[in-house]
């Protein structure tokens, strides 16, 4: 009994070996069929390997950075210590961040990257820094440190290769001048990641790994016609239907492990491109991305597997005889109520986060936001096919192009579906991400002060702005400074804190606020959102306090008509109230008041006046804060952001083209004879070609109707959670929905030639 056991067991094996040789010796028509297969299936590992890398690479990057973190904080200067204060500058587009050092004793630690702490006058620098340094204007951003470049740091002190960052040595830095003092480094804790940016990785990652799934069980159909005809032929020669399934599990499993083979080649190409695509803050050094080992382990297991089982399902609705092969008749009805159940929970599990997240995002609300975001998604996959049957069973008369080509997809439209459901749940999956996008980088920029009248201003910050008038009007392409200041208003003598208002004529007022209109002695109610504003009811008589908190500069009555205005975000904190110096009782030049704000109108005809602003500043105070009006704060996150997204877009479009190069070539193939027996009857190239097209196009049209109502349903949700107003950017849907179009139709023209090809006489020929 176990003899007979174990010889089942080697026929079993026997019949994918023969599987297996078949594939690679079945002449030229199997050759390229197995090459078709291993492209396609390269192509979706090789994203899967990516994908499966990132994880490691934001570890990777994270360690380094908490690395470079200050250690714990020491009371007391020693030999072991150091000062440190974080700076951050910026030049032309490019952010720049750093740290000056100032060693308090020779065992004093240098943080990783460089060898030794940099001299007083001695900077290190990263190497995109050192590019820029050298680069077209970098006598410019050279002025700026006036400090000899003793060096490079290294990837250990680099969050990745394109990050600007320096180290600069300091001899006058104290703890007045906000440093910190430490003794080690390597302080960094967990950080806290803004919700946005957690549905934002969670909802990409979705969106790049269905499409890829979706291709790869297309692949592994490749050339399903010619292997059937090679199965029914191996019927003929004594092989039972059990025997025929095997073998064609073993012609599946030998393309996916060589598309294993070559998604390994691929995924080498793209580790070395994907950094260029990535702002500085995201892009990974090319030995970072590693795939993590249980998902590799899970590719390595799952794409074989996933390769038989999809061909074994394919075979379901085929009957391999002796004499040929017979397709299930008719016509089959498929069943909706089924198809609604993933994006039913999908719903269910989005639903209760409607009310927005707030802090930190937990690992069990990840998990229930990328599992409802990932069925609303699948939604698409499962919906396309019942939705173009629905829509082609109500098709018909117009040319005979277009008959031939509803026609063919009234009997047959799965291999035209699986060919657009990947561009189907890329476009939703896309639409949802820029929407998110969009709409959280329009609440930012769109709240910037206007840039006609001041182009700059730098608040003190609680420092010291002794000497910062003279000094930024003495900085060339600066053509004049104008200061705006603060007090307190207080009812009570017992009113301590008081009630903020800020003063500046009203030139420097707009520039905070937009105001219905202002002259002198005019003054506003302000008001910011998510910011609870103290305030003083109308008719309240208050003393208003500047410098001097005992000897108030004047007596103040709020006015009972008082406009209420909504203050721009700002580098300094918001107000109460704003007034022009008459409306108060104040000086004109602000005298007696604390002076914060120095607004700069600078020459517009020179680009690097703001750049030497920025100079001035560095030397008078490094941690002031410099606010450009109009700027579309390119180092936001949110910027950084929809520029990771464009680049997985670029990759994505790049990847479902080819991918439906290759499915355009294969059905193709596939229908030859047909399409040569049409074209032998007097059928024009033309209509032949129009056909073709028309079989592309209707089902990507349905396919993106669908992706933009499920992906628009998707954003607006995505939105709700992140307590966003609900806006859809319909030029953008429009737009990135023409794209798409457009490569559908250049895809379906590249395949044009080998349609004619296969229109010649001898593609009648039968066997």
């Amino acid at each position: 009994m176990n003899g007979i056991t174990a010889l089942g067991r080697l026929a079993w094996l026997d019949d994918l070996v023969l599987g297996v040789r078949l594939s690679v010796s079945g002449g030229r028509s199997g050759w390229l069929r197995l090459t078709l297969i291993t492209a396609g299936v390269g192509l979706g590992v090789g994203m899967l390997l990516v994908l499966a890398a990132t994880p490691t690479a934001v570890s990777a990057r994270e360690q380094r950075r908490a690395d470079r973190a200050l250690g714990a904080s020491a009371e007391q200067a020693g030999p072991g210590t150091l000062l440190s204060q974080t700076t951050q500058t910026q030049f032309h587009d490019e952010v720049i961040r750093g740290r000056i050092l100032r060693p308090e004793g020779d065992r004093a630690p240098a943080p990783p990257g460089i060898t030794r702490l940099p001299a007083a006058g001695e900077m290190f620098v990263s190497p995109a820094l050192a590019v820029l340094l050298d680069g077209p204007g970098g006598e410019v951003l050279r002025e700026r440190w006036s400090a000899r470049v003793a060096g490079v740091i290294t990837p250990p002190g680099l969050s990745g290769p394109d990050e600007v960052y320096f180290y600069l040595g300091s001899k006058t830095l104290t703890t007045e001048d906000g440093a910190a003092r430490a003794a080690s480094f390597g302080g960094g804790g967990t950080p806290t990641t803004d919700a946005t940016i957690v549905i934002l990785a969670v909802i990409g990652t979705a969106i790049m790994v269905l499409p890829v799934l979706v291709f790869l069980t297309t692949a592994v159909r490749f050339g399903s016609a010619s292997r059937e005809r090679q199965l029914a032929a191996i019927r003929l020669v004594g092989a039972d239907s059990r025997m025929t399934h095997r073998i064609a599990a073993g012609d599946a499993l030998i393309g996916a492990l060589l598309g294993l083979g070559v998604g390994g080649l691929v995924f080498l190409v793209l580790r070395g491109t994907v950094g260029g695509l990535l702002p500085a803050d995201f892009s990974p050094y090319a030995a970072d991305l590693r795939p993590v080992p249980a998902l590799l382990a899970l590719i390595l297991l799952a794409v074989p597997t996933g390769a038989v089982l999809a061909t074994l399902s394919a075979l379901r609705r085929v009957v391999i005889e002796p004499l040929g092969v017979v397709r299930q008749s008719g016509v089959r009805r498929r069943r909706l109520w089924w198809r609604l159940i993933p994006p039913g929970i999908g719903v269910a599990l989005l639903y209760p986060l409607l009310g927005g997240l707030t802090g930190d995002v937990g690992d069990g609300t990840r998990g229930q936001l990328a599992a409802g975001a990932i069925l609303l998604l699948a939604g698409v996959v499962v919906l396309l096919p019942w939705l173009v049957q629905a829509v082609v069973r109500h098709l018909g008369g117009g040319s005979v192009a277009w008959q031939l080509g509803i026609r063919r997809l009234q009997l047959d439209s799965d291999a035209a579906v699986r060919s657009v459901s990947g561009i189907a749940v890329s476009v939703a999956g896309l639409i949802a991400v820029q929407g998110l996008l969009a709409t959280s980088i329009a609440a930012t920029s769109g709240t910037q002060p206007p840039a006609d009248r001041f182009q700059a201003v730098v608040y003190t910050n609680g420092a010291d702005g002794k000497g910062w008038g003279a000094a930024l009007t003495g900085t060339e392409g600066v053509e004049e400074v104008r200061t705006a200041g603060y007090g307190y208003l207080r009812a009570t003598p017992q009113n301590e804190i008081g009630v903020s208002v800020r003063v500046g004529d009203c030139d420097a007022l707009r520039q905070f606020a937009p105001l219905p209109s202002c002259t002198e002695g005019d003054s506003f109610r302000a008001v910011m959102p998510g910011w609870e504003s103290p305030t003083l009811p109308s008719g309240t008589v208050a003393a208003f306090h500047g410098v001097d908190e005992k000897a108030p500069v004047s007596r103040w009555k709020v006015p009972a008509d008082l406009h209420t205005v909504t203050l721009y975000s700002s580098e300094s904190a918001p107000m109460s109230f704003l007034a022009t110096p008459a409306a108060l009782g104040a000086r004109p030049d602000l005298r007696g008041l604390e002076t914060d704000a120095y607004l700069m109108r600078l020459d517009r005809a020179d680009p690097d006046a703001i750049e030497r602003v920025r100079t001035t500043m560095t030397r008078l105070d490094p941690a002031a804060p410099l606010q450009l009006f109009a700027d579309r704060r390119i180092g936001d996150q949110l910027a950084d952001g929809r520029q990771v997204a464009q680049g997985c877009a670029v990759l994505l479009l790049l990847f479902i083209g080819a991918s439906m190069l290759v499915n355009v070539t294969e059905q193709l193939r596939e229908r030859r004879r047909l399409l040569a027996v049409l074209a032998a009857f007097g059928t024009r190239r033309r209509t032949l070609s129009a056909s073709v097209l028309y079989q592309v196009a209707v089902p990507a049209a349905v396919g993106l109707l669908l992706a933009v109502l499920i992906g628009s349903s998707l954003s607006a949700v995505l939105l709700a959670v992140t307590q966003a107003p609900i806006t859809f950017d319909w030029p953008a849907i429009a737009t990135m929905t023409a794209t798409v179009a457009a490569m559908v139709l250049a895809v379906t023209a590249a395949g044009l030639p080998l349609l004619f090809r296969l229109l010649r006489a001898p593609e009648l020929r039968n066997e």
